[in-house]
């Protein structure tokens, strides 16, 4: 099964989006823009 993710970085939070082939969102967070946290 393919997967496709997204990142969306900001000085403070990240999001991070993950799809599947027929683009249903499988997995969806929000994360602090840290080398630790990404």
């Amino acid at each position: 099964m393919e997967h496709y993710a997204g990142i969306d970085v900001s000085l403070k939070e990240s999001s991070v989006c993950v799809v599947d082939a027929t683009g249903k969102v499988v997995r969806e967070v929000k994360v602090a823009s840290e080398p630790e946290a990404v």
